[in-house]
């Protein structure tokens, strides 16, 4: 008599599973050549932590991400880097409550550990916010960006950076494709630039303080009182920390790798 297995995976483990699962499928297109802007066999160990670093966006990478990969191998990076930031339970249980299906219990007490937050209650009302915020954000910052990117690149590859640079900002992944101007050179060259400066930052800015925080604001406005103590920890300890770095860094590197700007552009840099 065969004995039945019941496996039975906890929340926490459901969803490990699904970013592990996410991260190989990544992995596995990205070794394709179709994915390499050489048309070779990329390595697997190569792959598996670029597919990492993007889906729990890091940042960290092994190669430059334009002069490596193909448009193929971008868009999945980006596809990686969109569900790592928001989150896959988030993505999923978006296209549940589009195809009008009831959403249970279970991928309830899910979604509350994918979004970080305590309650219960509510959660799916969160999960819209989350994708309808993180959608009017990025489209907006895209659009800030196209101004730049457009002009110099043409048209439709300004519009194809600027949403790339847009999502990697707000999702916080530090992806970029600025290999065009040096291999590695990130957003050197745009160091004086207020537009993308500013706009890449204020991205940052807003993806990285975290759903729930966004949940308070719109709840409670401007009225900082009445907001979490997460909330208040998050905000203070954010809006301190680059208000301390942004003065710091400017006082230390003035006459260091700042020199070469003008007044406005290192205030603007730093």
């Amino acid at each position: 008599m065969i004995k039945k297995i019941n496996l039975k995976l906890s929340y926490t483990q459901t969803i490990a599973l699904g970013f592990a699962v996410l991260i190989c499928v990544g992995a596995l297109i990205l070794c394709l050549p179709i994915s390499s802007r050489s048309g070779e066999w990329t390595s697997p160990l190569d792959t598996l932590f670029t597919a990492t670093s993007a889906t729990c966006v890091t940042g960290l990478v092994l190669y430059d991400t334009y002069t490596q990969w193909s448009i193929v191998g971008q868009l999945v990076i980006l596809f990686l880097i969109q569900l790592g930031g928001i989150g896959f339970m988030t993505v999923i249980t978006m296209f549940s409550i589009f195809m009008k299906r009831r959403i249970g219990l279970h991928e309830r007490q899910l979604l509350v550990q994918s979004a970080g937050t305590l309650r219960l209650s509510g959660v799916v009302r969160l999960i819209k916010r989350i994708v309808t915020g993180s959608i009017c954000f990025e489209l907006l910052g895209a659009a800030l960006l196209a101004t730049r990117f457009c002009p110099q690149m043409g048209f439709w590859r300004g519009i194809y950076n600027a949403i790339f640079h847009s999502v990697s900002a707000f999702c916080n992944a530090g992806f970029d494709l600025m290999g065009k101007y040096g291999e590695f050179s990130s957003l050197t060259s745009y160091a004086g630039d207020s537009v993308v400066s500013l706009t890449i930052a204020m991205l940052i800015v807003i993806g990285g303080i975290g759903f729930v925080v966004w949940d308070d604001i719109v709840k409670h406005k401007w009225k900082f009182g009445e907001y979490t103590l997460h909330s208040k920890i998050v905000l203070t300890v954010t809006g301190l920390l680059i208000g301390a770095g942004w003065i710091l860094f400017y006082l230390f590197e003035a006459r260091g790798v700042l020199s070469g700007l003008n007044g406005t552009d290192k205030v603007i840099a730093a």
